[in-house]
């Protein structure tokens, strides 16, 4: 997230007027195992307290899994809470999750039937390949790359997820997603991706830029993200948003 959202709005600006800055206030882990998401999703109030008091204007809250962990529609749950901790810092600014992005990138996209790449272990992986199921996904096939250390989903090579693509059964889907985490880094293969399987291709990260750029009413577009921030979706709808009573 801290490095490919911000690459994603600097490409953008070289076509598109606006400019931006980026904040951010982190939540520990550093094994991806789910006792260790459970606690670092508990930190996720004081980070949108903290963004707020810069007063963004649109927050992402990037680890997918620590999301999809905690139960089936979760996003949506996070998403309402964290905004009310942002009205009750007179702060109030909307909330994307890369969990709820991710799902709501697909559903733009028209994506019913897709394959995934995930760093996760296998029982993560297949977490987030049932919460994808629950919100009308289907996975046909998907690759756990069963790296457990936080650092070392960061340091993989995206240079390599292309192939490992390739290898799934990605014929009958309708888009691909070349990774299931905001960690894992695929921004610069995204497009090599889309020419080699001759699909749409996303990731979390990109999902979540999409749905930012929508949150904050500015057309979705940015270059070199692949389809869905082509400027095919640039003026599709946000993801619906539960209004807090606290508004």
């Amino acid at each position: 997230m801290e490095t490919e959202i911000p690459a994603i709005l600097r490409a953008r600006e070289s076509v598109a007027p606006e400019r931006f800055t980026f904040h951010s206030s982190r939540m520990r882990m550093t094994h991806v195992t789910p006792e260790q998401l459970k606690a670092m999703d508990a930190d996720s109030d004081r980070c949108a307290v903290e963004l707020s008091d810069a007063r963004v204007d649109v927050l992402g809250y990037a680890c997918l899994v620590a999301i999809m962990s905690m139960g089936l529609g979760y996003h949506r749950t996070s998403e309402e809470r964290l905004h009310t901790r942002t009205v009750e810092n007179n702060a109030p600014a909307p909330v994307v999750t890369s969990a709820g992005a991710l799902v709501h990138g697909l559903h733009t996209l028209g994506a019913k039937k897709i394959a995934l790449v995930a760093p996760y272990m296998r029982p993560l992986t297949r977490t987030v390949v049932e919460y994808l199921t629950h919100e009308g996904i289907e996975v046909l096939d998907y690759a756990a790359l069963e790296i457990p250390d936080n650092l070392d989903v960061a340091a993989h090579d995206p240079a390599q997820l292309p192939g490992i693509a390739k290898a799934l059964q990605y014929t009958d889907a309708d888009a691909v997603v070349l990774s299931a985490c905001v960690q894992m880094p695929s921004l610069g293969a995204v497009e090599e991706a889309e020419q080699l399987l001759g699909k749409p291709v996303v990731s979390a990260a990109v999902c979540t830029a999409h749905q930012m750029l929508r949150a904050l009413d500015l057309p979705a577009v940015a270059p070199g993200a692949g389809h869905l921030l082509s400027g095919a979706y640039a003026e599709t709808p946000p993801a619906p948003r539960t209004v807090s009573t606290a508004d």
